[in-house]
């Protein structure tokens, strides 16, 4: 191979892992609490995904809704996902979706939203869906990874972002209190007998 030759083949590799170094740090996800996808998401559905197919690019799962807990008065019955972050689901499976809703009516998830199989849900968090998460809305969750981590504002709760049986286990909802400030609704543990 000339210099010439060899230059551009390097120049071409270097691009080439550049690329696709930045279609993964495009879909760099970071673990959100449940309540903060429920609140910043267009829609909240339980839904079972009954079919599949690729569409100009992009992939749609038609689905049958079993729950609407965020969103319009309308049934779902396609939800779709494309490009690099697209989510990747299995038919005749239940799912947890949060997600935008587009102006045209559609619903479009990526794998960065909080998809969870409906199984996998915890009973807190099941219940949760209906009413707590709603009310804290108006709160702020801070994510903490390491000691010590700041509360700046009244309105903002410190979620411990670890755990071996996943991390939100102790904190089930941030809920706002009478004075305005937002405090850890807890799962209560039963009497002891």
């Amino acid at each position: 191979m000339t210099w010439s030759v060899s230059s551009c083949f390097i120049t071409l590799v270097v691009l080439f892992l550049w690329r696709v170094d930045e279609f993964t740090e495009a879909c760099t996800c970071m673990i959100v609490h449940p309540q903060h996808a429920f609140c910043k998401a267009d829609i909240v559905i339980r839904a079972k995904v009954v079919g599949v197919k690729a569409v100009s690019g992009n992939t749609h799962y038609d689905v049958q809704q079993i729950k609407m807990f965020k969103g319009p008065n309308q049934d779902i019955h396609v939800i779709f996902t494309g490009g690099p972050c697209r989510a990747f689901l299995e038919t005749n499976k239940e799912y947890l979706f949060t997600g935008r809703l587009n102006t045209d009516g559609t619903v479009h998830v990526i794998m960065c939203d909080f998809i969870q199989s409906w199984e996998a849900l915890r009973d807190t968090q099941m219940r949760s869906l209906t009413l707590r998460y709603q009310s804290g809305c108006d709160c702020k969750i801070i994510r903490c990874n390491s000691l010590p981590c700041p509360i700046s504002a009244p309105d903002e709760c410190l979620w411990m972002a670890i755990g071996q049986s996943g991390p939100w286990d102790n904190n089930i909802a941030c809920i706002k209190g009478g004075d305005g400030s937002c405090a850890w609704y807890k799962r209560m543990a039963p009497p002891k007998k």
